[in-house]
C-alpha cells in the first residue's frame, strides 16, 4: 500500500505540473488555437496507460506493469522538456501512459483486502492524488527557476520536475514484491456488457462527463464576470479539494452502505453542483458548486470502484472501463466549448445536470443483488463450524 500510495502521489504530481506547462508551451510555440493539444495527448496517453496496464498485469504481473509504465512515463518527461510540439505531444502521451498505470493503482490495493474493505483499500490510492493536486501546481516556480540555473527555458522547469516525480515513482515500485500474472482468461470487451459492470461504467462515465464539462467552462466564467487569476487559483484548488480529500470517506460509505448507495449521493451531490453554478456569477457560490462538484464526483468514482473490484479480479476488463472513463474527459473538454459558445456557462450546467441524473436510469433499471453487497463479517465472526 505504501508502495502504491507514493507512485500515484508522485505520478499525479508529475502530471498536474507537466500539463500546465505543456499548455502555456503550445501556446507560445504554435499559438493559443494549438493550446489544448498537450492536455489531449496527455488524457489519450491515460486512456491508453489504463487499458495497456490490464493487459500487462494479465500477462507479466503488477510489478512488472507498474514499472514499464512509469518508465514510459520517465522517458516523456524528458522529451517534454525540449520545445518543439512534436516532442511535447509525444512526451505528454507518454506521461499519459504512466498515469493511466497510477489510476489502475486502486485496483491493485482493493485486490490485498477482503471484500468488505475493498472501498476504503482503493480510496486511500485515490486520496494520494490530493498529493498531486496540491504539490504538481506549486512546484511550478521552483522548477522554473531550477530550469534557469542549468540554461534551460522557464517552462521546461516543470519537464524537469515530472521528471524527477517519475523518476520516483519509478524507484518506489521496485520495492513492491514481484508476483506472479494471475492465470489466463479469455476476456472480450463482451464483458462490458455484464450487469455487474454497467452499471458502475455508466455511472463513472456520466460523472465524468458532467465534472470535465462543467469544470472546464468555469475559468471562462469567471474571467466574463471580471475575476483574476487568484480567485480562478483558489476556486479550483476548492475543487481539488472536493475531488480528492474526501476520498477515504467515501470508501468507507461504499463498505458500509455498498457502492450503489454511494453513487446515488454522489449524484445528488452533482446535480446540487449544476444547480448551484447555473446563474451564479459571485466566488462564493462558484467555490461551493466546485467542491459539491469535486466530492460528487469522488462519490461515484469510489463507489462506482468498489462495485467494480467486488464484481471482477480481471484487470484488462477494470483497464478497459477506465480507459472508457478517461476518454470521455476528451470529448467533455470539446463539447463544454460548444455549448458554452451556443449558450454560455448556464447551458454547460444545465447539461452537466441532465449527464449527472443518466446513472440513476442505469441503477433502478438493474436490481441490486439479493445479498448486501458488502462482504459479511469474517467466518470467524460468526457461529463456529460444527467440525471444529
Amino acid at each position: 500500500m505504501k508502495a502504491l500510495f507514493v507512485g500515484v502521489a508522485a505520478m499525479n504530481t508529475a502530471m498536474a505540473g507537466a500539463s500546465t506547462a505543456a499548455t502555456l508551451i503550445a501556446s507560445h510555440t504554435a499559438g493559443d488555437g494549438w493550446s489544448g493539444l498537450p492536455g489531449a495527448a496527455g488524457v489519450l496517453g491515460t486512456a491508453a496507460g489504463t487499458l495497456g496496464a490490464g493487459h500487462l498485469i494479465s500477462r507479466h504481473g503488477s510489478k512488472t506493469a507498474l514499472l514499464l509504465l512509469y518508465g514510459a512515463a520517465m522517458t516523456g518527461a524528458a522529451l517534454a522538456a525540449g520545445t518543439a510540439m512534436a516532442l511535447l505531444l509525444a512526451g505528454m502521451f507518454l506521461l499519459g501512459l504512466g498515469n493511466g498505470a497510477a489510476q489502475l493503482s486502486r485496483y491493485l490495493a482493493a485486490e490485498a483486502f477482503p471484500p468488505h474493505r475493498k472501498g476504503f483499500a482503493l480510496s486511500v490510492i485515490v486520496w494520494a492524488g490530493t498529493v498531486g493536486a496540491i504539490a504538481g501546481p506549486n512546484l511550478i516556480a521552483p522548477g522554473a527557476t531550477l530550469a534557469g540555473t542549468v540554461g534551460m527555458p522557464a517552462l521546461a522547469g516543470p519537464m524537469l520536475v515530472a521528471f524527477v516525480m517519475t523518476g520516483a515513482a519509478l524507484l518506489v515500485t521496485t520495492a513492491l514484491r514481484r508476483t506472479p500474472a494471475p492465470p489466463a482468461r479469455r476476456t472480450s470487451f463482451a464483458a462490458l456488457r455484464a450487469p455487474a459492470v454497467v452499471t458502475p461504467l455508466v455511472s463513472m462515465v456520466c460523472a465524468q462527463l458532467t465534472m470535465v464539462a462543467v469544470m472546464t467552462m468555469t475559468p471562462l466564467e469567471l474571467e466574463a464576470h471580471h475575476h483574476g487569476l487568484e480567485v480562478l487559483g483558489v476556486v479550483l484548488s476548492v475543487h481539488m479539494i472536493g475531488m480528492f480529500a474526501l476520498a477515504p470517506l467515501s470508501g468507507r460509505l461504499a463498505d458500509r452502505f455498498g457502492g450503489r448507495a454511494v453513487i446515488v449521493g454522489g449524484v445528488a451531490l452533482l446535480l446540487l453542483a449544476a444547480v448551484t453554478a447555473f446563474g451564479v456569477g459571485h466566488v462564493t457560490g462558484l467555490s461551493v458548486a466546485m467542491f459539491l462538484l469535486g466530492y460528487g464526483w469522488n462519490l461515484v468514482f469510489v463507489g462506482g470502484s468498489a462495485m467494480l473490484s467486488r464484481a471482477t479480479a480481471d484487470q484488462r476488463v477494470q483497464g478497459a472501463v477506465d480507459a472508457v472513463v478517461w476518454s470521455t474527459s476528451a470529448l467533455a473538454s470539446l463539447g463544454s466549448g460548444v455549448l458554452f459558445g451556443l449558450g454560455g456557462y448556464s447551458l454547460v450546467t444545465v447539461v452537466g445536470a441532465v449527464l449527472a441524473l443518466l446513472p440513476l436510469i442505469v441503477l433502478y433499471r438493474r436490481p441490486a443483488p439479493a445479498a448486501p453487497e458488502p462482504h459479511p463479517l469474517p467466518a470467524s465472526a460468526g457461529p463456529r463450524s460444527p467440525r471444529r
